[in-house]
């Protein structure tokens, strides 16, 4: 498929996306080995509320901004008073907090408004899941339509095939989770769209690094 198009690494794309809960904070113990005395506690933030950040990324280490989709019908000031988000991030309100066909719609123009222009030959590969929002005759038309292609990956195959999975989105759940102790610490026991965006913005500069995503691709081109 590459040579078929003459896909250059430059314009190879990888595509995932992933959901973090929001709410009450709650403590699960996790037992330590039997020659440590004590427990240890560790926060996560309870299910009342997700939100889904959508991410590509390219083969030379490049990150799209991210776009995260968050539950709400309007925008409030409040949730970006003490966040320092960078103007090309894309928050996009949705019944839910979860992903569909219009959402998928957005993040593709998105995904080309940022990549056009780095184009370095006539056409765009992006890897993608065979989710069926991925797959919509509008997502299609709309790819076609500004030359990029789309390599939906086999079912049950991420853990061999998908980069963000493995490489990026792991490490990133796992900073974000030491974002929210560091909340529990300062007594916070809720976690709101502010603390989200806080927490999941600190996470996301320290794991989506070049070396992370480049490290990633090793194997898959």
């Amino acid at each position: 498929m590459r040579a078929t198009y003459g896909i250059l690494d430059e314009d190879l794309y990888n595509f995932d996306e992933t959901g973090f809960m929001m709410g009450q904070i709650t403590s699960s113990m996790v037992v330590t080995g039997a020659d440590r005395s004590g427990k240890r506690k560790k926060v996560q933030p309870g299910n009342r509320e997700w939100a889904t950040a959508i991410q590509s990324v390219c083969v030379d280490g490049w990150c799209v901004p991210p776009f995260v989709a968050v539950k709400g019908k309007n925008h409030l000031a409040n949730w970006y008073a003490d966040s320092t988000l960078p103007r090309d991030w894309v928050i996009k309100l949705t019944s839910n907090g979860w992903t569909d066909n219009e959402t998928e719609l957005d993040w593709i123009r998105h995904f080309d408004k940022h990549t056009a222009a780095r184009t370095k030959g006539t056409h765009r590969m992006l890897i993608i899941d065979g989710h069926e929002s991925h797959v919509s005759a509008d997502f299609q038309a709309f790819c076609k339509e500004k030359n990029i292609i789309t390599v939906s990956m086999p079912p049950h195959s991420s853990h061999l095939l998908q980069p963000l999975d493995v490489g990026c989105f792991g490490p990133l759940k796992r900073a974000y989770g030491r974002e929210i102790e560091g909340f529990m610490k300062a007594h916070v026991n809720h976690i709101t769209k502010a603390e989200f965006l806080i927490a999941f913005h600190a996470a996301f500069v320290k794991i989506f690094t070049p070396e992370n995503v480049i490290s990633g691709f090793r194997g898959l081109v």
